[in-house]
């Protein structure tokens, strides 16, 4: 569908949140300071946030979801649907996306001769069950050459590491460590919010006082 084509399309009206207790879904801030703020890609925020619903309604709180059940969620095929296009097809380019930026694992074999392909969140969780599935456990066979795909950066990002080290990012700092980000070497960010953890001065005033440091005096063999 083209921008002209859904610029013209009817909005659905939403009726609002009605009285009373609602159910509702715990998602990590980071998913809002980070991965919200960077996607560029309609599809791939439906997809990944509908996993990340899914798994949470979940009792046994499985990390991850098989393709051919990620296929027959009708609700997910609906949410694609409306974008244009075959609905098979827009979630196929939206797991891609979402492997290629590390927001989801993937990992392919067989279990009982059946093909599986399977996709996780990159958590702990998502993580330790893929090394599970890589190992053989359960009666799945890898791929022969394959481990996974979506493998995460080596190196933390800004929000994550002001989230960790001094709390929930506000937007009034956001736009602040989005152009440190940009200004300075991921390592000199990441040994300043270590430093900084060190010394116990959990605030972004002292990190970025380090950074600015670092710039203009440049830095020796220390990290401090």
């Amino acid at each position: 569908m083209s921008e002209a084509e859904r610029a013209t399309k009817p909005i659905r009206p939403f009726a609002g949140l009605p009285d009373g207790r609602l159910a509702t879904t715990a998602l990590p801030n980071l998913l809002f300071s980070e991965l919200l703020a960077d996607c560029d890609d309609l599809a791939e925020l439906k997809v990944t946030l509908h996993i990340f619903w899914t798994l949470a309604r979940r009792p046994r709180r499985v990390p991850g979801m098989r393709l051919d059940e990620l296929r027959r969620d009708p609700l997910l095929r609906h949410s694609l649907s409306i974008l244009g296009g075959d609905a098979a097809d827009v979630l196929e380019r939206a797991l891609e996306r979402a492997v290629a930026r590390g927001s989801l694992l993937r990992v392919r074999g067989h279990r009982k001769g059946e093909e599986e392909t399977w996709f996780f969140v990159n958590s702990p969780k998502g993580r330790d069950a893929v090394e599970r599935l890589t190992r053989g456990e359960g009666g799945f066979e890898p791929i022969v050459g394959e481990t996974f795909e979506g493998t995460p950066p080596t190196r933390r990002s800004i929000f994550a590491l002001y989230e960790q080290n001094v709390g929930l990012v506000q937007p009034i700092i956001a736009q602040e460590l989005a152009e440190a980000e940009e200004m300075y070497p991921a390592a000199w960010i990441e040994d300043a919010f270590r430093i900084a953890a060190e010394r116990n001065v959990r605030n972004w005033r002292y990190v970025r006082a380090i950074l600015e440091r670092w710039a203009a005096e440049g830095r020796n063999d220390e990290t401090n």
